[in-house]
């Protein structure tokens, strides 16, 4: 008689018998390896198989034992022979997926850090800010928790796409899923106007068609619905208040293009042939009107326009090659004007960076600090009386007018830039001595001073005793004044004078931290642990895209859809007789 813990397993296939384990304590890995030994074979030579499932491995951040998957006293398990080279390649699938799963929490766990840290405010760890733009590339505004959805939804909806232009339409449907589902957490009245929702729509069904995968039909036809009627919200009957945006381009057309397309393989396959061909004849008729000329294109090339650049134009421009020059010269136009835009906030956010945050994380608001700056105040002491105040105006100014709130002001300022200082030259130490140096030879060449180079290079050349006696004569030079720096501190405090004229530590002042790479922010936004790589790689996906990034489709795959599926109508399926086993393209 088996003790409780003893389960009796019922293996039939490779080996053929009866099997006590211990579900709580064994895995699939032993299981699997105790049926190989008995069946004399290698443990890659056989699968398990549970109620119909293939068993896994466990991975090494899991610990799932027998009794969490289900297996108990009595189970079956069927053990199946496969090649030495089969089980290899279902291991590389299970490998595959499993880093698949494992880079799409990445994604998900980046962009939601990305919108967090962005949507409320507060100073941005980054040197650049996430902005939500309209299409004529005007900032609006949300409330914070409406903005830090939308902020999520379109990250997601961006790096979906970038799987579907790589053709990992799989991949790119579970993050446009999360997506989808981020949108929802909007406020519907405050995107009811906003076309992303309805684009991503048509993205998720574009994905199911690529994907050829007929189980989706009802839903596709759902999506289809709201996509229509989103566009419609945000554009307006026929488009019309879209193109009054444009200047009267037709950006819109590849996007509905597809649209209607999309429609119409939903409708032959539910078996509705002629709203199917009303649907692929209107999508053609666009398909036609999106050819772009061989002269029109040359003349706008000839003009200095690259390739891809002036089909876009060309396209969203009917065709006409005037309205073409003229998109592009404006679209220069803007690119430049978001490069001098990005230069200047990415300046900003270091001045800021600089000044500290509010006691809510909070970045000190310029434009207030240029009001009280022109009205005569010393600025790094205004901006202490901001940050102080949460960015209010009058709350600061009554400090920097009050004697006794403009000393603590400055104490405060200085105190910040004696942390700053050290935390300047203890990275530098830590630094140098990861390279190899001896902590007390380095301590000694930083307070001797000197840029980063002259202290590696006095290092590398001079003899230990030097080193140390630099350190020793620095130190004595810093106690034999060390009164007279505490009696300057408390002078300066007394007269009010700039806190510029605090004294500090040459040595520190010429070892750069931004040469160092390091971030000493005073009392800045917090450095979690982030996914540096994966937000990166989202960021640079945004930047990569404008106003009408999701208009800019190459619609050759839509074309061969459309002939293909008309050519189906043509052969019979207008007599109801065309097949609906599953979706082609």
């Amino acid at each position: 008689m088996s003790s409780p813990s003893m389960a009796k397993l019922k293996v039939a296939g490779t080996w053929a018998g009866v099997l006590e384990v211990e579900p709580e304590n064994w895995t699939v890995l032993m299981l699997r390896e105790e049926i190989a030994k008995r069946s004399n074979m290698g443990t890659e030579s056989i699968n398990l198989i549970f109620a119909g499932k293939v068993l896994k491995d466990c991975t090494s951040e899991e610990k799932n034992s027998l009794s969490q998957l289900g297996i108990k006293n009595n189970s079956k398990i069927l053990a199946c022979r496969v090649s030495v080279e089969e089980g290899k390649t279902l291991k590389n699938e299970l490998l595959a997926d499993d880093e698949r799963n494992r880079r799409l929490a990445r994604i998900k766990a980046a962009v939601t850090a990305l919108s967090k840290r962005h949507a409320d405010g507060a100073l941005p760890i980054e040197d650049f800010d996430i902005e939500l733009e309209d299409q004529s590339g005007k900032k609006v505004h949300f409330s914070e928790t409406d903005r830090q959805a939308i902020m999520t939804g379109l990250m997601l909806h961006t790096s979906g796409k970038r799987f579907i232009r790589k053709q990992m339409f799989s991949d790119a449907l579970e993050v446009l899923t999360m997506g989808e589902e981020a949108f929802s957490l909007c406020n519907p009245k405050s995107i009811e106007l906003v076309d992303n929702i309805p684009i991503l729509q048509i993205d998720m069904v574009w994905c199911y068609f690529m994907l050829q995968d007929i189980a989706w039909l009802s839903v596709a036809g759902l999506r289809l619905e709201k996509a229509r009627e989103g566009l419609e919200r945000a554009h307006g009957k026929d488009s019309s208040r879209f193109r009054l945006l444009q200047a009267g381009c037709s950006s819109e057309l590849a996007l509905y293009l597809r649209l209607e397309l999309l429609e119409g393989v939903v409708a032959y396959h539910s078996g509705q042939f002629d709203k199917s061909r009303k649907f692929l004849t209107s999508a053609q008729a666009k398909f036609f009107q999106l050819q772009v000329p061989d002269e029109a294109l040359s003349v706008v090339m000839s003009i200095g326009f690259g390739e891809q650049d002036a089909k876009r134009a060309l396209r969203m421009s009917n065709q006409d090659v005037q309205s073409a020059v003229n998109f592009l010269v404006l679209e220069r136009e803007k690119r430049e004007q978001k490069r001098e835009d990005d230069i200047r906030r990415r300046n900003e956010i270091k001045q800021q960076k600089r000044y500290g945050v509010t006691p809510l994380k909070k970045a000190v608001d310029l434009q207030k600090l240029t009001e009280l700056v022109s009205i005569g105040f010393e600025k790094e002491l205004a901006a202490e009386a901001l940050r102080k105040n949460e960015n209010g105006s009058q709350e600061a100014l009554d400090d920097l007018t009050n004697p006794e709130a403009n000393t603590e002001l400055q104490r405060a300022i200085e105190s910040r830039k004696r942390k700053r200082q050290q935390r300047a030259t203890d990275a530098t130490v830590e630094q140098l001595v990861s390279m190899g140096f001896e902590r007390s030879r380095v301590i000694g060449a930083v307070q001797a001073g000197g840029s980063l180079e002259e202290v590696m290079h006095q290092l590398l050349t001079h003899p230990q005793a030097d080193t140390t006696a630099a350190a020793d004569d620095s130190s004595n030079a810093h106690d034999s004044s060390g009164n007279n720096n505490a009696s300057t501190d408390l002078n300066a405090n007394d007269n009010a004078c700039a806190p510029d004229s605090t004294p500090t530590n040459p040595a520190v002042e010429n070892l750069s931290p931004d040469t160092l790479g390091i971030d000493n922010s005073n009392e800045g936004p917090s450095a979690e642990q982030r996914d540096l790589e994966m937000e990166d790689e989202i960021a640079d996906e945004l930047t990569r895209g404008d106003a009408l990034s999701d208009y800019n489709i190459d619609v050759t795959q839509e074309g061969d859809a459309i002939n293909e599926y008309l050519a189906l109508l043509d052969s019979g399926g207008g007599n109801g007789k065309a097949s609906s086993s599953q979706l082609s393209h």
